[in-house]
């Protein structure tokens, strides 16, 4: 067994594990109504979901860093000894499903000492600099082994060495044994569940898991975007904001050049992850008012006529939403690292479905989003007190969170359909900028459609810049929180808001649409771009951490002490141990 020496104190791991720094979410409970309401079908699939999604843990571990699971057997054998670190190390790692991560106040946090972030993570040899990956492609290229450069630098593959170059492994081989294992769950499940076009979708991902073909992804991400009426919710995610690697190419001027000439789109690689959970009916029901806006909204973007974009004028069956109560969250899909993704709207761009004609599904995650509990109130309304004017207190409204998410989510359906790849690094960041500025530039048509009314729209301007505030200023990975300061400054730059004498936000309600609706037609001018330079300027031009976001961050710190988060999931451990 490889040896590890722990990196935090015993102060630092007692601080990180306390209630008041390690928040637990905890998502359905063994006696859930939503459970007990099942079909027993149902209920019998879901064991085999939940057992699937535990397996994928070990697929996503070995993609963010290669010592992972070395790392937790040596924590598991210290706690065995009676090592109490070690104890609250393997709590740690739990948590954020991996030994490096980043905490909600940006802090990197190594769990062992002399390890190092990997911009590759698991995907290419941890001793692969950015240089020499260029220089090797770039010869790969000039030999004329255009397939397998077009392989290294897709989603799906894991880059190993091949002496002087570099090889590329698809996912179903390099996890033949894990893949294996949940496609054999997936169709035990296909076997017991109620739904036939669940059903369908469970047996065409088994397949998709067990061979190396792209279409197969296709075929099941296509059947997964139509599932609207359904009793259960499995999805496997693939998401790219981990890679940190392949999107550098577009930076080498040479390389670039090269892959442009034989049509290489380089694409970073998809950490996976799981979702199972129950459809709650009524909150999909409230979701699904704002579909049949859709094709309206496309048509409210700027630029609109330049661009191919996945809704249409008269196309509103490409876009299914579901509201989820959630029973499990694994791999990329559970690693509380800082926080936890409220919603996704999949599948993204680059995915072969969306070329062979398929749509794009919204699933919104219930347990996290909903922060009932008396200490949840308090502490919402002591950071109310803190940090904004107490005349928009009435307008701060939890829920107008989610009706921002949800105007978010569709956003991503909307604007450029391709072409992003060639942004590099910021293509992400750029993405999620997008989607916040669409749900705000969008609302006064959603006002007009009778989707929210006049006080709904500002409860949503009120609690989205309320809420945009952070507790630290992000590192440049961090895409989601990047966006969050651009935002920010470019709001106070656009006298949207601003801080009074006491430092507390005040809000130009009438400023707020049309200042997200200049930011909105800058973005989509840069993703039209197509060029990485341009992303870049338009990215570091508003990362700038202002001396208002400084302000306002500690006192964030004072009132929330939060480092990170971990998942409760009774129902899905009470499930995962039965026959």
């Amino acid at each position: 067994m490889k040896n590890f020496e722990l990196n935090l104190s015993h102060e630092e791991l007692v601080k990180r594990t306390s209630k008041e720094c390690l928040i637990p979410k905890e998502m359905l409970k063994e006696d859930a109504p939503e459970y007990n309401a099942l079909e027993q079908g149902d209920k019998e699939a879901l064991k085999h979901l939940v057992k699937a999604a535990k397996a994928i843990d070990e697929v996503f571990m070995k993609q963010d860093n290669p010592d992972n699971l070395d790392f937790k057997a040596y924590l598991e054998a210290e706690v065995q000894k009676g090592n109490e670190d070690a104890q609250m190390t393997l709590t740690l790692f739990n948590a954020q499903i991996g030994m490096n991560a980043v905490d909600s106040e940006a802090n990197k946090i190594f769990l062992a000492k002399n390890t190092k972030e990997l911009p590759g993570k698991g995907f290419y040899p941890v001793d692969l600099s950015k240089e020499e990956f260029h220089n090797i492609l770039i010869k790969m290229v000039k030999d004329g082994q255009i397939e397998e450069v077009r392989s290294i630098l897709n989603q799906r593959s894991i880059v190993v060495r091949d002496g002087d170059r570099l090889k590329a492994v698809d996912y179903t081989e390099y996890f033949a044994k894990e893949f294996s294992y949940i496609a054999d769950e997936l169709e035990a499940a296909a076997e017991v569940s109620t739904n036939e076009d669940f059903n369908k979708y469970l047996r065409l991902q088994a397949i998709a898991l067990c061979e190396n073909n792209p279409n197969n992804d296709a075929y099941a991400d296509k059947k997964w975007a139509e599932l609207q009426d359904t009793p259960l919710e499995f999805t496997i995610s693939r998401e790219q904001y981990a890679d940190e690697m392949t999107g550098t190419v577009v930076e080498n001027e040479e390389l670039n050049k090269l892959l442009e000439e034989n049509n290489i789109e380089p694409i970073p690689k998809d950490s996976i992850g799981i979702r199972v959970g129950i459809v709650n009916k009524e909150g999909t029901a409230k979701l699904l008012e704002i579909k049949k806006y859709m094709p309206v909204l496309a048509q409210h973007m700027p630029y609109k006529e330049e661009y191919e974009q996945n809704i249409t004028e008269g196309d509103d069956g490409k876009q299914t939403m579901v509201d989820v109560d959630i029973v499990t969250l694994r791999g990329d899909e559970g690693t509380y690292r800082g926080g936890i993704t409220l919603a996704q709207n999949l599948p993204n761009n680059d995915k072969p479905s969306l070329k062979i004609g398929g749509g794009r599904r919204n699933v919104y995650h219930r347990q996290i989003r909903i922060s009932t509990s008396p200490e949840a109130k308090e502490k919402r309304q002591k950071r109310l007190n803190a940090t904004l004017a107490p005349e928009l207190h009435k307008y701060y409204n939890q829920e107008a969170d989610h009706w921002f998410t949800i105007g978010h989510e569709n956003v991503h359906s909307l604007g450029p359909k391709s072409g992003t790849e060639a942004l590099g690094k910021y293509k992400n960041i750029i993405e999620e900028n997008k989607a916040d500025m669409g749900s705000l530039a969008l609302l006064d048509v959603l006002v007009e459609l009778g989707m929210y009314s006049e006080e709904e729209k500002k409860q949503i301007m009120v609690t989205y810049a309320a809420d945009n505030f952070l507790k630290a200023k992000p590192t440049i990975s961090q895409a989601h929180r990047v966006r969050t300061v651009m935002q920010t400054k470019f709001f106070l730059e656009n006298k949207a808001v601003w801080l009074n004498e006491q430092g507390l936000l005040e809000i130009d309600m009438d400023k707020m649409v049309p200042t997200a609706q200049k930011m909105l037609a800058q973005i989509v001018r840069v993703q039209l771009s197509k060029d990485f330079a341009t992303g870049e300027k338009y990215v570091l031009d508003n990362f700038v951490w202002t001396d208002e976001m400084e302000l306002i961050a500690g006192r964030l710190k004072e009132i929330d002490k939060a480092l990170n988060g971990i998942l409760k999931t009774p129902l899905a451990d009470k499930l995962a141990e039965e026959n």
